[in-house]
């Protein structure tokens, strides 16, 4: 009985316990859901979890001897995320972060392509230009397939911001500074929802005291995080490295693995030639955060892959002194006369197609491109175009020794034909002088015509060519072919009746390949084009493709991903007995030709023609053009050196001479340095 009593308190006891627990339950959960339950789904909204990218970093450039060119450096980023904020308070929110960006000078991205101030205008300069028209679309306010010059025609810009003004409730008390900026913001990120993505990338660069006072202020919307970006260790070729940028047309990457559309890529350059190399495959990380915005776990369920480095063609220290070199000729003669010029080098490996040195001038920084674009862009001498590649022009009588061998192979002449210069070449109703005219050169074979650069030995030759066998042998030295370089080039044009038929107000007749034979008519090549030939010449004919890039390894090693090695593009087939001949001359006319005082201070045996390239118009100048190749015996570079207005090609063989000697006066190239990137 005793026992019995004993058991029902302790049963009576635990019921009690079950009883209290079960109130102590639900009264918590009366609290958590009822009393508190706003607060609690507030914290929930505010403390969440996220997939962000992380940035693999970009593959370092180098020239060919391991020397950094372009590099990276990690900086600070900021991203507006409209989803934190309120839809009535994000025009607020905004205009705070405009004002303190404002107060610390930081540039903020803005595509929206219009002007900064009124009268407004479109500005096209501005990346990814044809989203305004897919907006615009999607907001019926213009037709549907509509091109962006029908817009441009269509719609005024003040037109445009004034919709937008409305679409976005901006407020007409704001002042006109404030309006564009906000309008500017708002634009970009609703751009950004069409690519499928609610944030929007608007500072790039950002100091450290700023982030701090963006935390410190409470700015809703904006993440901090960080980037990489390029650094250029060098001011050297600006032209061909090129630079970074975000996408300009997404429909050139939508469907590319691995882009999203406000990605970073290459523009121009290498950087845009080897895109593929130098991107790295992105990483997932998983980000935890707490009511306050803190980080309080962070994941990586991707690792970034970083780019891979490339090594280019070019030695960095040569390639300076010959910027230095066609930069001092052309200022030279720019203080003689007051007249501006541009002009270009192009050096190029002879056996491989290595480019070891394109020099344009004017030039302009890498470093300081996208402060200066607007200058640079209204500039007239256009220091943006890179002539080494870009710039077509006629070559004149450095043009000859590709007629020559055309003449010699084809059996038109042989090494030993004479033609006697008479001073004036008639042909039909053309009287077609020789330069040295009125006097002649008398009785001259090929090797004199080219050494003393004989118009009227080269009227005739061309006569019995034809235009197809010259037009053939012209392409053949890659004349007016595109050379194979990988950043964008000019293929130029070789005079033929088709292309001249081509043009406005033009008319084939047989006088044009007379004067294709000596380098005028319509032959436009480049000086990256006439290197070549010399270096196709010099090499017994063997033509490769032009190129910049030596070899692909991996970011962290020197594990080779990839080499450079490509046989020839073609041969130029030529007899020793005639080649022997046109490089004879070549050689003659810096022994005892024109040039020969120039070159008595070339530390190398060399062979070289000029050449005069006439702009047309009376009274004009003609542009200077040279080329060369060294050793003689022992041919290892070619150089094209084109002077615009120049005048006769012998007034740049003293640039000429300086090129050679900074080549084979300077270390052997192919030595790496000390700290430089072991390959």
């Amino acid at each position: 009985m005793q026992e019995t009593k004993k058991m029902r308190r302790r049963l009576y006891a635990l019921c009690m316990m079950f009883m209290v627990c079960l109130i102590v339950f639900f009264v918590a959960m009366f609290d958590a859901q009822i009393v508190r339950g706003s607060e609690y789904q507030a914290m929930s909204v505010l403390t969440n979890t996220r997939v962000e990218t992380v940035e693999a970093s970009r593959g370092i450039i180098t020239d060919r001897n391991g020397k950094v060119l372009v590099s990276n450096r990690a900086v600070y980023t900021l991203t507006f995320d409209p989803s934190m904020v309120a839809a009535d308070a994000l025009n607020d929110e905004l205009l705070r972060l405009i004002a303190l960006l404002r107060r610390y000078d930081v540039e903020w991205s803005d595509e929206l392509p219009l002007t900064d101030a009124a009268p407004y205008a479109y500005d096209f300069s501005v990346p990814r230009t044809g989203m305004l028209v897919k907006y615009l679309t999607g907001k019926k306010w213009v037709e549907a397939g509509m091109t962006t010059d029908e817009m441009r025609d269509g719609m005024s810009p003040q037109k445009i911001f004034d919709l937008l003004c409305t679409e976005f409730g901006v407020s007409d008390e704001l002042s006109a500074t404030q309006k564009r900026a906000l309008v500017g913001l708002r634009y970009s990120l609703e751009t950004a929802k069409l690519d499928g993505d609610g944030t929007f990338l608007f500072a790039t660069g950002v100091d450290v005291s700023l982030i701090s006072l963006l935390k410190d202020g409470g700015y809703g919307g904006v993440r901090v995080g960080t980037s990489a970006v390029r650094e250029y260790q060098t001011e050297i070729a600006p032209h061909i490295l090129g630079h970074i940028g975000k996408i300009q047309n997404w429909d050139d990457y939508k469907d590319k693995e691995g882009y999203r559309w406000n990605d970073l890529v290459g523009i121009d350059g290498v950087e845009a030639a080897f895109e593929s190399y130098l991107r790295g495959t992105d990483g997932k990380r998983v980000v935890t955060t707490n009511a306050d915005g803190k980080v309080i776990s962070e994941l990586y369920s991707v690792e970034p892959q970083p780019g891979s480095n490339i090594a280019l063609t070019i030695d960095a220290d040569f390639q300076e002194k010959v910027e230095k070199i066609i930069a001092s000729a052309a200022q030279s003669m720019t203080e003689a006369d007051g007249i501006e010029r541009g002009a270009a080098a192009a050096v190029i490996q002879i056996g491989t197609g290595d480019a070891l040195a394109l020099a344009s001038y004017p030039a302009f920084s890498r470093k300081t491109f996208n402060r200066d674009f607007a200058q640079l862009n209204e500039d007239p001498m256009k220091p943006m175009l890179n002539r080494a590649t870009q710039w077509a022009f006629a070559p004149g009588s450095t043009f000859k020794p590709a007629v020559a061998v055309a003449a010699l192979e084809s059996g038109v002449i042989t090494t030993k034909t004479k033609i006697r210069d008479l001073g004036v070449y008639k042909f039909y109703d053309l009287n077609l002088k020789c330069w040295i005219w009125p006097g002649n050169h008398g009785l001259v074979n090929v090797t004199d015509a080219i050494t003393v650069s004989c118009n009227y030995f080269f009227y005739d030759v061309g006569k019995q060519l034809g235009i197809e066998k010259l037009e053939s042998y012209a392409r053949a030295f890659g004349l007016g072919e595109p050379t194979g370089i990988e950043i964008p080039e000019s293929v130029g044009a070789m005079t033929s009746p088709q292309y001249v038929n081509s043009l406005p107000n033009q008319h084939w007749t047989d006088g044009f390949t007379l004067q294709a034979a000596i380098g005028q008519a319509f032959n436009l090549f480049t000086p990256v084009q006439l290197a070549n030939y010399i270096a196709t010449l010099a090499g017994g004919g063997e033509r490769y493709r032009v190129h910049l890039l030596r070899d692909v390894s991996e970011y962290d090693s020197a594990v080779p991903v990839y080499t450079y090695s490509v046989a020839p593009e073609n041969t130029v087939e030529i007899s020793e007995e005639n080649l022997r001949a046109v490089l004879t001359g070549m050689r003659t006319l810096v022994t005892d030709g024109s040039v020969r005082n120039e070159f008595r201070d070339c530390v190398v045996d060399a062979a070289a023609k000029t050449g005069t390239a006439q702009t047309g118009g009376k009274g004009s100048i003609s542009n200077g053009v040279f080329v060369a190749y060294a050793p003689y015996d022992d041919p290892q570079i070619a150089i094209a050196v084109v002077i615009e207005k120049g005048d006769t090609g012998g007034a740049l063989a003293s640039t000429a001479v300086e090129i050679l000697n900074a080549y084979f006066t300077a270390a052997d190239p192919d030595v790496v340095g000390e700290n430089a990137l072991i390959r």
